[in-house]
């Protein structure tokens, strides 16, 4: 009875680590994902700290695959020393996830703070005339995010670029895909996009990092089960005299 259990406890631990190696590209791919995200709207955030839970999730996808690697080797060779090795590393990776959790609730509690205040500077400083990094992240995210302008398309008025262009028009990036004949005239309100842009970026800043924390979760709750399974592995080998014999091969006098 020992011995089937002991037996289930370690294929359950071989399998685990063959998601580690899964869990592993997934979390890289997460951390990726966030990177990329962030790349397209950082003109309207600008704490650089944000990208933190993001690094630590690449980290600590990196190291999974090195998790997997000692954990199948120790499994498979019956190493106390290696169980034990790996039971650390995952305790030491399950608090980092922890941390990561943390980390992304407070960074996703400021995003709203932080893009209140940047995106007043970044729409103040528009050129369509001559766009830069900032202007073309403005074109992109209206377009992307089918909003137009803060709050709503009469935010434009407000603007300098506006103001200098006096032919009462927004940019063609708040037209509506479907409005092809568009000039952006503030005459033809129907063509534009109603909803704002600042509450929308706020959303896909939030979603990005609800999916960091969701990805840390998930992959922390597989180490606390890896873990379990290896400390069983771990006490039945230590106490088990038949899981002894088993494994040198010799029997009972």
């Amino acid at each position: 009875m020992g011995q089937c259990g002991i037996t289930s406890s370690k294929t359950v631990l071989v399998f685990l680590n063959l998601i580690f190696w899964g869990a592993a590209g997934i979390l890289c791919y997460v951390g990726a994902y966030v990177f990329i995200t962030y790349d397209d709207y950082d003109h309207f955030f600008e704490d650089v700290y944000t990208l933190i839970p993001a690094v630590v999730i690449i980290a600590v996808g990196a190291l999974l695959f090195i998790i997997g690697l000692i954990g199948c080797c120790a499994t498979i060779r019956e190493s106390r020393c290696g169980l034990a090795t790996f039971v650390i590393i995952l305790l030491l990776v399950f608090v980092t996830e922890v941390v990561v959790v943390v980390l992304g609730y407070v960074y996703r509690a400021k995003v709203e703070n932080e893009v209140d205040r940047r995106i007043q500077k970044v729409y103040k400083t528009y050129n369509g005339t001559n766009p830069d990094a900032a202007s073309r992240a403005i074109d992109y995210v209206q377009r992307q995010l089918q909003c137009c302008g803060i709050h709503n398309y009469s935010d434009w008025e407000n603007t300098d670029w506006f103001k200098e262009t006096k032919n009462q028009s927004v940019p063609l990036s708040c037209c509506r895909e479907t409005a092809s004949s568009c000039n952006g005239s503030l005459a033809n309100p129907s063509d534009l996009y109603a909803e704002g842009c600042e509450a929308l970026v706020v959303k896909k800043l939030q979603e990005i990092m609800m999916h960091v924390i969701w990805a840390a979760l998930a992959f922390a709750a597989i180490q606390l089960l890896g873990m379990l399974c290896a400390c069983i592995v771990l006490c039945r080998r230590s106490r088990d005299p038949a899981y002894e014999l088993l494994i040198t091969g010799g029997t009972y006098a």
